[in-house]
This record gives C-alpha cells, sequence and structure tokens, in this order.
C-alpha cells in the first residue's frame, strides 16, 4: 500500500513539474520568441508600377495570432485594390534591405511578434523610417517580445505590461480623440464598440498623436494569474488604442486592437487600418 502511494506521489509530483516547466516554456516563448532565425536572402519583388508599395510583414517568434493574420492578409489586398496600392506579402525578413525597402511606402508589422530581424536588417529598418518611411504595427506588434530599443521608443513610445485575462475579451466604447488629425476626423467614425484583447501599457504612449481611445475605468485590465491578481496598473481612465508618431522624417502609427479574426469582421475597425495606411504614405 505504501508503495502504491509513493508512485502515486510521485507521479503527481512529476505532472506538477511538467506543468510548470510548460508554462516556463510558453512564458518565455511570449516574451522572447522562439526559434528565431533570420532569413538574409533578398526576395524577387514585382510590384505594381505607379503605385504605392505596401510591404506586410507577418512573420512571428513569440505568440502567434494566427487568426487574426489570416483574416487581415485578404481585407488589406481588397484595400489595395480600392486604393490603387501595391502589397508585397511575406514573413521572411530579407527584404529588410536598404535598397529593397526604398521601394516603398510604408511597412507593416502585422501582429509580428518576438525577434525578427538581425541587427542589419533592424538597422536598415530604422534608416528607412528616419529618412522619411513609414511603419505600422498592428495588435502584437506592441507586445513586450521585440527587445528592441529603437523599435519600443518609435513605433510605441511606452512599454507593453499585460492584456487582461478574466475576462480576455471585452466590450468596449471606442471613442475618436477630439484633436486627432483631420484626416481620421473626416474618415473615421466618432464612436463604435469594439470588442478585443485590450492591451495595457505602463504608461501614456509619449509625444503621440492619439486617434482612438477607451475608458479604462470601463474594461477589467487585471490579468488574474497568480501572484498578479490585482494587475491592473497602466494608463488609467483615458486609455488610448491608436496613435501615431514622428521619428526623424519618416512616420509610425500603431493600433492595440486586432487579436482575433472577429476584429477584422468589424469594418470601423477595418476603416481605421485603411485610413491609418492612408495617412501613413501620405506626404
Amino acid at each position: 500500500m505504501k508503495r502504491v502511494i509513493k508512485i502515486i506521489a510521485w507521479t503527481v509530483f512529476g505532472l506538477v513539474i511538467s506543468l510548470f516547466a510548460l508554462l516556463a516554456l510558453f512564458m518565455y516563448k511570449v516574451q522572447n520568441g522562439f526559434p528565431v532565425s533570420y532569413e538574409t536572402e533578398k526576395p524577387n519583388l514585382s510590384l505594381g508600377a505607379n503605385q504605392p508599395a505596401i510591404l506586410l510583414f507577418s512573420k512571428t517568434t513569440g505568440f502567434r495570432h494566427g487568426e487574426s493574420i489570416d483574416a487581415s492578409k485578404p481585407i488589406i489586398q481588397a484595400m489595395a485594390k480600392k486604393n490603387a496600392w501595391t502589397v508585397f506579402e511575406t514573413e521572411e525578413g530579407g527584404v529588410f534591405n536598404e535598397e529593397q525597402l526604398s521601394k516603398f511606402k510604408l511597412v507593416i508589422f502585422n501582429n509580428s511578434t518576438g525577434r525578427v530581424l538581425n541587427d542589419e536588417q533592424q538597422a536598415a529598418l530604422e534608416k528607412y523610417v528616419e529618412n522619411g518611411g513609414s511603419l505600422m504595427g498592428i495588435h502584437g506588434a506592441g507586445d513586450n517580445s521585440h527587445h528592441w530599443d529603437w523599435y519600443v521608443a518609435n513605433l510605441l513610445g511606452t512599454t507593453f505590461s499585460h492584456h487582461p485575462l478574466n475576462p480576455q475579451f471585452q466590450k468596449a466604447q471606442v471613442q475618436l480623440e477630439v484633436g486627432a488629425d483631420s484626416s481620421f476626423k473626416a474618415s473615421l467614425p466618432a464612436a463604435w464598440e469594439g470588442n478585443d484583447e485590450w492591451y495595457v501599457f505602463f504608461n501614456q504612449p509619449k509625444d503621440a498623436q492619439v486617434v482612438y481611445y477607451i475608458d479604462g475605468e470601463k474594461i477589467l485590465p487585471s490579468s488574474n494569474m497568480l501572484w498578479m491578481k490585482d494587475k491592473n496598473f497602466g494608463m488609467g481612465k483615458y486609455h488610448p488604442v491608436a496613435w501615431h508618431k514622428r521619428a526623424g522624417k519618416g512616420k509610425t502609427f500603431y493600433t492595440s486592437m486586432g487579436h482575433s479574426q472577429e476584429v477584422w469582421a468589424n469594418p470601423a475597425f477595418s476603416q481605421l487600418i485603411e485610413q491609418g495606411i492612408r495617412w501613413s504614405i501620405s506626404k
């Protein structure tokens, strides 16, 4: 009998250790990304003549928002057809070189997570933006898995803290900022209901012009994870969810919305992305 109890006890202990190991592995992937490899071969580019070109980059080494990425591609391609843009889709970093980046008006980090570019490719993107190019980030592109100071400072202007878990997805009224750029105010709804995974950042985005915000006091921001049950710090009542910044001679635009395919089914969100692209490629 004692032997049976001992076997059961060791089995349970082994399962608990395995569970914690898997959790630790998952958390490491979310925060650092793996496996990490860098593609360096230049792709063959076939871009439309006399059309603004957009690089849609969806590589992930961290958490992959697969459904959102898959849902976004046909919608962005439809926008491109409507507006006479050309879109080059890739999940390989070889295009991040000075020569080929110069062919694009805008680079979109489409839920890209983890370390996705090597040092030289990161430097090429930094130079591209600071010399007048544009960079857009959607949802996961703003999490804490990138470990890239320039990127965090110039795309986000703040640092990701966490997202709610209980519940993970919540409805919120998305409000257009009164002081938003006139191009956004003229083409976007003043308010709409969003159902998303609302990212919480440690601070308000620095040196940024907010486009949309929610009432941070009307969502439950706590991550509710064991030792973090009251992790509700962040931006407070005024909780930006879309904003843009300047980076040298270039522009950046970020929205923390866009976790799931359902978000892309919301016309108001798609309008925001379309206008964000228009703003990004305008002079």
